[in-house]
């Protein structure tokens, strides 16, 4: 059960350094700090946590990627390595986003 909650915290810490990368210091503080829902004993707040990772992972992995590879197809440059990292990125987050649901389903069950 443990290796859900480490999934959980590294999407998201992932997310927070590539606003980070960017200067996005409130976003990034966000989440960094947004795995902190764990310690609420309720389903809600892994809930929560997993519809951030869902929207993170298409408004900014997906959408990120599309950009960055068109940008690489435009300058004939190399783009098909980057591809294949972003979509990566992109489905280490949903995978984690979908790891949570075993921990939302035991805090309602009050385990």
């Amino acid at each position: 059960m443990w290796w859900r909650v480490v999934l959980l915290c590294l999407a998201y810490w992932l997310l927070g350094a590539h606003f980070l990368r960017y200067s996005h210091t409130v976003a990034a503080a966000i989440c960094l700090l947004a795995p902190a829902l764990l310690f609420v004993k309720s389903a809600v707040g892994v809930r929560v946590l997993q519809i951030g990772l869902l929207i993170g992972a298409v408004l900014v992995w997906a959408k990120s990627g599309f950009e960055y590879v068109a940008m690489r197809q435009a300058m004939d440059a190399p783009w098909l390595r980057l591809a294949f990292i972003m979509g990566g990125v992109t489905l280490f987050t949903l995978l984690s986003a979908w790891s949570g649901n075993k921990l939302a389903s035991n805090r309602n069950r009050g385990s």
